[in-house]
């Protein structure tokens, strides 16, 4: 049923776009995942789970050797061997970004530690200006084999901010604000969470596809359709690369692990489609398709892994 909601919401979102002006982008839809998709996890997370940032540190920092090191050479591999320079940088924007605002409802409902995996997603959130670095000098170092002119145009520093506040801080007050003074709500949350989710990944998948940017997609198709294609198959390719180091990393069986197994084979597509959508002057339309492409791998075998390992 969530595969069919997917590709539902991607339809949609690509026909209204594609039938009108397109839509333009609000950090507001930042704000309503964190709400609909980050806080009802961290009803269960106390204050005094910051704690496991010193009992798991070794986890932790294995998590960001992989996320911000082993995942990028695969990336950059894979990227170089396409042959374009945007589908490149596409592949290597998800490299150097990981979790996401549907990350913690795939820990939650696998039995992994979502105390953990709340610190991992601050984490994570907090490392994005180095993402952005990241992917900067991607492009400076790669321009020359792509045979292309990079022009740094990534102004973001600022964005990281916003983030922050968005997916972190608002959603960890308001989780203080019902557990202390509406705890019926908690409750009613808690009942009808699976709707609630689905429900807002529908909303979500939806408006970020019917964003004006997202319509370049029709334009490379029409003159450049193989492109679609190789990015499918690159992107393909860096999940199942992706997969297998992390099954090779982390111990599903153990809850702390679990989420540090999630942050490692989900990457912020939302993120990254936001990012990619400011990018296109420096890296070009193309730098899209990879983000597409991964919604449409990533989540389907989200939900089909979450299903197995529950």
């Amino acid at each position: 049923m969530q595969v069919i909601l997917v590709f539902l919401a991607a339809t949609l979102g690509l026909t209204y776009g594609y039938n009108t002006d397109g839509l333009q982008f609000s950090s507001k839809i930042c704000l309503f995942a964190g709400i609909t998709m980050i806080m009802p996890t961290l009803f269960n997370f106390k204050i005094k789970d910051i704690f496991l940032v010193l009992e798991h540190k070794k986890m932790i920092l294995k998590g960001l050797l992989i996320n911000f090191f082993a995942l990028p050479l695969l990336a950059l591999a894979i990227g170089l061997a396409t042959k374009n320079f945007g589908i490149a940088a596409g592949v290597f924007l998800l490299s150097v970004l990981s979790g996401g605002g549907m990350v913690m409802h795939w820990i939650k409902k696998t039995g992994g530690d979502t105390s953990i995996g709340f610190i991992l997603l601050f984490i994570n959130i907090v490392f994005i200006s180095l993402s952005l670095l990241m992917l900067h000098l991607f492009g400076v170092y790669t321009e020359e084999y792509f045979k292309v002119y990079y022009s740094d145009e990534i102004t973001l520093s600022s964005f990281a901010r916003g983030v922050i506040i968005l997916l972190i801080v608002v959603p960890f007050i308001a989780s203080r604000i019902l557990l202390w003074f509406a705890k019926p709500v908690v409750e009613l949350i808690n009942k009808y969470r699976p709707i609630i989710s689905n429900i807002s990944i529908f909303l979500i998948i939806t408006y970020l596809f019917a964003l004006q940017n997202s319509q370049l997609l029709f334009e490379v198709y029409e003159f450049e359709p193989e492109l679609v294609y190789i990015s499918f198959l690159a992107v393909l390719a860096f999940y199942i690369g992706n997969f297998v180091i992390a099954k090779f990393s982390f111990d599903n069986t153990q809850a702390h692990e679990n989420s540090a197994f999630w942050f490692t084979i989900t990457r912020y597509i939302t993120l990254a489609l936001i990012i990619s959508t400011f990018s296109i002057s420096s890296f070009g339309a193309t730098m899209l398709i990879p983000i597409m492409m991964a919604y449409i791998i990533q989540i389907p075998f989200a939900i089909y892994y979450s299903k197995k390992v529950k």
